[in-house]
C-alpha cells in the first residue's frame, strides 16, 4: 500500500497544500480571535531575516524608524475623506476603555497616516526640516472578512513608510525610490521572486494617494499577490492636518508626501511562489539556517565531527545548524528539514567517515551526492549562490510562460481563470473594461508601459493592463 503524502499535492488542492505546509512546517497557527495568527519561532525567524535585510535598505534611503501609537482617535480617520472611505469596512474601534465609555472612539491602527500628519504638523515648520523621513516597524489590524494565513489576516506585521517633503517632484522620486532600490531589490536579490514593478489604476490605488506603485509577484497556481506598495499622498493629507513649512521664499506651503509598506504578507508568497509538493524552498540569502548538519547515527565519533563541520562552516559565514538528536530517527528529521526548506543537508554516518566524505543533499534543484569533508566550506557558497539564481528564474520562467497577450475583456477572463495572467491594451480595456472584469473576480494588478517599465500616468500612450486574480 502506497504510504500517503506529508503534503496534500498542490495540483489537487493548492490551497489545502499551502495550509498544510503552514503547520506542518511549523510556521505559524491560527489565534484565538478569527482572523488572527500565531507566528511560530520558525515563521518569525523568516520575518526577522526579511526585516534586517528591509531595514538596512530603508536606511540607506534615509529613512530613521520611530513608533506612532496603536491607537487612533476615531475623529483623525475623517479629515480625509477618501481615507476613510476606503479604510471603513476594515476599521477596529474601541468605545470603551477602563471599565467606561470614552469620550471619543479610537480606531485599532488599520494604517499610520492620519497620526503621522497630526505630528508631522507639529515637527515641519521650515525648509530646512524637509524630507522628514520615517519608517515604522509594527502591527495593524484590518478586520479580515475571509481569512488566510499571512496572506489576509486581521492583525498583522509590516513596516511603513512616511515622508514628507518640499516639492511634488521630490516626492514623486522618492516614492519610486523606495518601490524600485528597496522593495524590488529586495524581494529579487534575497527572496527570489520574480516581480512585476507597475502603477495602480485609480480604482486599485490607496485610498487618499494620487499614485500607488506596485509589485506584483505571480504565485504557484498562477494567481497574483500584491508584494509591496509604495504611494504618492500629493498634498491629500498634508490639507487636512494642516501640514506646512516656510519656504525659502518665506512662503507657507504645504508639504508633499509619500507612503510605503510591505508585510508579512510575504512569508505567504515565498510559501506559494517557492514551495513544492515536499514542502517550502527557502531563498539562500533568506534563509536563517542555510545548512544543517545532520549526524544519520548516535556514534560518537559522528557526533564530533557533525559538530565540528559546523564550527568550520560558522568560521567560514555560513549560517548553519547542527542536527544531532539522534534520539529522534534520522529519517523524521530529514523529512522536517526537508518540509522547511533549508537549501542544504549535509548528511554523515559512519560509512561515511570511514570514506572522508559527507552526503550533500540540496533542497531546491533536488539530488544529493557525496562531497569531501574537507572540501565542503570552499564549495558551498557557489552551491548557495547557484540555488538563489535558480529559483528567481524558475519564478520568472513561470510568469513569462503563463502570461497571455489579449485584446478582448473575454479574453483577458479565459486566461485568468485558466490560472494565469494577460496582458491587454489599457487603451482598449480601460475603466468600462476594469468594472467588467471585475464581475469575474478578475483585477488589473497594475499597469505597465509598453517596453515593460512603469509609466509615468495612467493614460501614458501604450500603456498595457497586466490583469489577473489574485490573493
Amino acid at each position: 500500500m502506497a504510504k500517503a503524502p506529508v503534503l496534500t499535492p498542490r495540483a489537487v488542492d493548492f490551497p489545502r497544500w499551502y495550509q498544510d505546509l503552514i503547520n506542518k512546517a511549523e510556521l505559524a497557527d491560527n489565534g484565538p480571535v478569527r482572523g488572527t495568527m500565531v507566528i511560530r519561532p520558525y515563521g518569525y525567524g523568516l520575518w526577522e531575516r526579511m526585516q534586517a535585510e528591509m531595514d538596512a535598505r530603508i536606511k540607506e534611503s534615509g529613512a530613521s524608524n520611530a513608533y506612532f501609537p496603536l491607537f487612533i482617535p476615531q475623529s483623525y480617520l475623517t479629515r480625509e475623506a477618501e481615507h476613510v472611505e476606503g479604510f471603513a469596512p476594515e476599521l477596529a474601534v474601541v468605545t470603551h476603555g477602563g471599565g467606561k465609555e470614552l469620550e471619543e472612539p479610537v480606531v485599532v491602527r488599520p494604517t499610520s497616516e492620519t497620526i503621522v500628519n497630526d505630528y508631522f504638523a507639529k515637527w515641519v515648520q521650515s525648509y530646512r526640516d524637509l524630507p522628514l523621513l520615517i519608517n515604522q516597524w509594527a502591527n495593524v489590524v484590518r478586520w479580515e472578512l475571509r481569512p488566510r494565513v499571512f496572506l489576509r489576516t486581521t492583525e498583522f506585521l509590516w513596516q511603513e513608510g512616511h515622508t514628507a517633503h518640499a516639492t511634488y517632484e521630490d516626492a514623486r522620486d522618492y516614492a519610486a525610490h523606495i518601490h524600485r532600490n528597496v522593495y524590488a531589490d529586495f524581494m529579487e536579490n534575497v527572496l527570489a521572486m520574480d516581480v512585476l514593478a507597475g502603477r495602480k489604476t485609480a480604482a486599485e490605488r490607496f485610498a487618499g494617494a494620487i499614485n500607488t506603485l506596485t509589485l506584483e509577484g505571480m504565485m504557484g497556481d498562477g494567481k497574483a499577490l500584491q508584494l509591496g506598495t509604495s504611494h504618492e499622498l500629493g498634498q491629500n493629507f498634508a490639507k487636512a492636518f494642516h501640514t506646512q513649512y516656510l519656504s525659502k521664499d518665506g512662503r507657507q506651503e504645504y508639504v508633499w508626501q509619500t507612503s510605503w509598506g510591505s508585510t508579512t504578507r510575504m512569508i505567504g508568497a515565498l510559501v506559494m511562489m517557492h514551495g513544492d509538493d515536499d514542502g517550502l524552498r527557502v531563498p539562500p540569502r533568506l534563509a536563517q539556517i542555510q545548512v544543517v548538519v545532520l549526524a544519520v547515527k548516535d556514534d560518537a565519533a559522528v557526533v564530533a565531527e557533525v559538530r565540528e563541520i559546523g564550527e568550520r562552516l560558522k568560521a567560514a559565514g555560513i549560517r548553519v545548524r547542527v542536527d544531532d538528536r539522534t534520539d529522534i530517527p534520522f529519517g523524521r528529521r530529514a523529512v522536517d528539514w526537508e518540509l522547511k526548506g533549508v537549501p542544504v543537508r549535509i548528511e554523515v554516518g559512519p560509512r561515511d567517515l570511514e570514506n572522508g566524505t559527507a552526503m550533500l543533499v540540496r533542497r531546491i534543484p533536488g539530488g544529493k551526492a557525496p562531497v569531501a569533508l574537507d572540501a565542503l566550506a570552499g564549495l558551498l557558497p557557489q552551491i548557495l549562490d547557484e540555488d538563489q539564481a535558480l529559483l528567481l528564474s524558475q519564478s520568472r520562467e513561470r510568469r513569462e510562460s503563463r502570461t497571455t497577450d489579449v485584446t478582448t475583456v473575454d479574453e483577458a477572463v479565459e486566461a485568468a481563470t485558466a490560472g494565469g495572467w494577460a496582458r491587454i491594451p489599457w487603451a482598449v480595456l480601460g475603466e468600462e473594461g476594469e468594472a467588467e472584469l471585475a464581475e469575474h473576480a478578475v483585477t488589473v494588478r497594475c499597469l505597465v508601459a509598453a517596453d515593460g517599465s512603469v509609466p509615468d500616468t495612467d493614460d501614458a500612450p501604450g500603456n498595457v493592463a497586466v490583469v489577473a486574480r489574485a490573493y
